[in-house]
């Protein structure tokens, strides 16, 4: 049994300014979890939903990065101003966002931007 009814982990992993993989702390992932936590605490479910600073998440190329569990939903390239969807859809309704969501099209995304690393 859970402790809480979902989980969420904002990336704020941060890197230099001059790393190839991007900081999500520096893209706003800290405003982004102040968000969370601001929405959380209006809506009555402190203790019930939890919004956790998260270290890297290994998506940091395409940052800010919130992952939500138990739905093992993740959103990347969050700006602030999606945060009140997410919440609104996902946490609230149990309805990813899907024109936010993660698909097959980001992972492969994320696979051709981790070679030009190499």
């Amino acid at each position: 049994m859970s402790k809480y009814d979902k989980h969420i982990f904002i990336c704020v992993n941060e890197r230099p300014d001059n790393s190839k993989r991007g900081s999500c702390s520096k893209c706003g992932g800290a405003d982004i979890r102040m968000r969370f936590v601001q929405l959380i605490n209006e809506y009555g479910l402190k203790g019930i939903i939890r919004a956790n600073k998260s270290g890297c998440l290994d998506v940091c190329e395409l940052g800010p990065v919130v992952v939500i569990y138990p739905d093992a939903v993740w959103y990347t390239k969050v700006k602030l101003n999606d945060v009140d969807e997410i919440f609104n859809s996902n946490i609230l309704n149990n309805k990813p966002v899907k024109t936010l969501a993660a698909d097959k099209n980001t992972w492969n995304e994320l696979q051709l931007l981790k070679e030009m690393e190499s």
